[in-house]
């Protein structure tokens, strides 16, 4: 591609994973903007100033599940849907390198079109009003005034918005396919999971990965997934001495001590059941007499208290673990 602005000839033909590269337009564009070159020149020459914003480029890693033909059908319906619909020009490209990681980008404009197909201001003059509707006067021989977007594009909720249309639309493809997979653009926490991200490798990292080779990244995310591990477990376990507790509670009153109440939960439990059921309720009712014996404790009240203790340690972890 030559840009016409400085001259320069730029070369991408060697550029390798490139599998598919394509233009979509909205139907009021000039059909000469197919042409990659006309297209990104026609963008750079209308820009007066030099540090104006060309483009805004979007990366979406798309789903291995789906073969080529599946891919290319949902970006394509994705790209037209959300960015080409609303006015933008869209030049998007599938990359593949046969790492485990399909993906796109897509080079979006900034300008919106007008309907002759010549390009339009991304921002207009607007000027304040009294109250009566009269320009309020600006004590410099003009009147005050502001400047707006002419689109909403660089709005920053736009994020949130394409990230859960990403989501429908795969999702809807996944489905199509036959694929029992699903992905969510929210974060665990706001899913309400407790549970720690790990982080994203990048190519070099997964294939020395896959070839045996232990990476900084790779062993960050096993450490994650280890305390993953950790936090369910503990997690687990206080939720089973709530719900015991939490029985043991609403029990009359005039028992002697927790031993005793334990001692005949562990007896009501071995009168019904399976003789599998029986024996894991016994399991799980010596442990937890393990675990009261080893914690000194011999009232609900004590016990209370190490729930709550455990419950804020949970919490403590998790909090220093996400921070890390």
């Amino acid at each position: 591609m030559t840009n016409e602005w400085d001259g320069l000839t730029h070369d991408y033909t060697r550029k390798r994973g490139v599998v598919h590269s394509e233009i979509i337009l909205p139907p009021h564009a000039p059909p000469e903007f197919q042409d990659r070159s006309t297209l990104w020149n026609s963008v750079e020459m209308v820009e007066k100033t030099r540090d104006a914003q060309l483009a805004r480029e979007i990366e979406i890693s798309l789903p291995v599940e789906l073969n080529r033909e599946e891919q290319l059908r949902l970006a394509r319906s994705f790209i037209s849907d959300t960015f080409v619909a609303a006015g933008m020009c869209a030049d998007f490209s599938i990359h593949d390198k046969k790492d485990g990681n399909p993906h796109f980008h897509v080079m979006l404009t900034i300008r919106p079109l007008k309907e002759d197909g010549q390009w339009g201001a991304k921002c207009r003059k607007v000027y304040e009003l009294d109250e009566s509707g009269q320009r309020i006067p600006n004590g410099k021989g003009g009147w005050k005034n502001h400047r707006e977007d002419t689109t909403d594009w660089n709005d920053k909720g736009n994020v949130e918005k394409w990230r859960a249309a990403w989501a429908a639309y795969a999702n809807r493809a996944l489905e199509a396919a036959g694929r029992p997979e699903r992905i969510d653009h929210r974060s665990y926490e706001r899913q309400g999971i407790d549970k720690i991200p790990s982080i994203h490798l990048g190519v070099a990292a997964s294939q020395m990965e896959r070839k045996g080779i232990a990476t900084e990244k790779g062993n960050i995310n096993r450490q994650i997934a280890a305390d993953n591990k950790l936090l369910k477990e503990i997690k687990a376990r206080i939720t089973r001495l709530y719900k015991w507790t939490k029985e043991q509670a609403e029990k009359p009153e005039g028992k002697d001590s927790i031993m005793a109440q334990l001692y005949e939960a562990q007896l009501s439990t071995g009168k019904h059941g399976s003789r599998y059921g029986k024996i894991r309720n016994l399991k799980e009712s010596a442990a937890l007499f393990n675990f009261l014996n080893g914690n000194n404790i011999t009232s609900m009240e004590q016990l209370y208290e190490k729930v709550a203790a455990m419950n804020k340690d949970y919490y403590s972890l998790r909090g220093k673990i996400v921070t890390a």
